[in-house]
């Protein structure tokens, strides 16, 4: 058989041996099936099995689709704080199946901070970070309570139960296509049906001002944070989960001054950078990692070093910015990229990251486009 053959019909590999786990306890149970926690002897680990087999056989194959979105969703994720997908077992011509998950030895976030409301703090930074990385990743959770926050007996956070969760390709699946019996107050937006990162934002708020009242927590250190994410009004919230980790790192130093000739630098670069970016992709991501920002800008800054502007602006943007933008060719200063990169020199780590902080906001004001919009006056990267 030809090479061509073999690529076009794939052999089909089948792992014969049948795999047992020990059945330890039930879990819980729902509308959509049961969850059990199982053991394997082989390698000496717990998981938790989620079973789909709904109760009313009505919705048992209009809901199968969920089922299937759950797994892909949880596959693509990997991050400490978002549960893990181990393996999966699908049935489709009985529309069942079973997730192989990581085991949350712990307990719900409600439950957990009644006993230790002094991990309110650490909890929520956590929350945001989980919740920022599946934004990024264009993924929402859509069923955001208290069940679905565990955390684990070392006190970290697990995300969980992405069984409503949507991947979003465009501005149409913010759409409102489901409802639930919410346990506080919905923002406004669900009148006009819809359903975005800020609601995201809003429903991750709205939970830990309920389990701060409720448990009377007098200590947390993101009250005016908080508050930002918990209006109802979506033009007056916190925009995203990005804007809450920007606004999280600038308040945790406030004591932390800059003097005159460092302010200018970042004003004169930053004013200059955004200046020359006509437009950015919204899927384009910010680069976080200031070290590598710093050897990135200064490997780049002597290749044009003699220079009055910079030759070509991408060769500076790309340090900043991981996507799709548009930009003029030049129109960056040369002296202003170096007084920049003299005041990262000069700054402390704390002062690197509020550095860098503020240049992100700064590049919030340039237009966004989505991948359908097309740009012919300036130069796409």
């Amino acid at each position: 058989m030809s090479d061509s053959a073999t690529k076009s019909h794939p052999k089909s590999i089948s792992f014969l041996r049948k795999r047992d786990y020990q059945l330890i306890r039930e879990l819980g149970a729902g509308a959509c099936g049961k969850t059990v926690l199982l053991y394997d002897d082989v390698i000496d680990e717990h998981f938790v099995c989620k079973k789909y087999h709904p109760y009313d056989e009505a919705v048992r194959e209009e809901l199968f689709g969920g089922f299937l979105r759950e797994i892909k969703l949880l596959h693509q994720l990997h991050h400490k704080n978002v549960v893990r997908v181990f393996n999966y077992y699908v049935y489709p011509d009985e529309f069942t199946g079973y997730i192989l998950m990581e085991f949350v030895d712990g307990d719900d976030i409600q439950t957990h901070l009644t006993a230790n409301p002094e991990h309110a703090n650490q909890l929520f930074l956590q929350a945001v970070s989980g919740f920022q990385y599946m934004e990024d990743m264009g993924v929402l959770h859509r069923d955001i309570r208290p069940l679905n926050l565990m955390v684990t007996a070392d006190g970290e956070l697990k995300i969980i139960d992405l069984g409503f969760g949507k991947r979003i390709v465009d501005s149409t699946d913010f759409d409102k296509s489901i409802s639930l019996n919410w346990w506080c107050d919905t923002p406004e937006e669900f009148t006009g049906k819809k359903y975005d990162y800020k609601t995201e934002v809003y429903f991750v708020g709205k939970l830990f001002e309920k389990l701060i009242v409720e448990n009377s927590i007098g200590n947390f250190q993101q009250t005016d944070i908080l508050r930002g994410m918990c209006m109802r009004n979506p033009d007056e919230r916190i925009s995203s989960f990005s804007d809450v980790a920007k606004a999280i790192r600038t308040e945790r130093f406030p004591e932390i001054e800059f003097s005159y000739s460092q302010t200018q630098a970042y004003r004169k670069f930053a004013d200059n950078l955004a200046d020359v970016l006509s437009k950015i992709e919204r899927g384009t991501k910010y680069k976080d990692d200031v070290d590598k920002i710093k050897r990135q800008l200064a490997d780049a800054y002597r290749t044009f070093m003699l220079e009055i502007t910079v030759p070509d602006t991408a060769v500076v943007t790309r340090c900043f910015l991981d996507g799709t933008y548009y930009y003029k060719k030049r129109g960056l200063a040369v002296q202003t990229v170096k007084g920049f990169i003299d005041l990262l020199q000069s700054c402390s780590p704390e002062q690197a990251k509020i550095v860098l902080a503020n240049l992100q906001t700064k590049l919030d004001t340039v237009q966004r486009y989505s991948k359908q919009e097309l740009d012919y006056d300036n130069i796409p990267f």
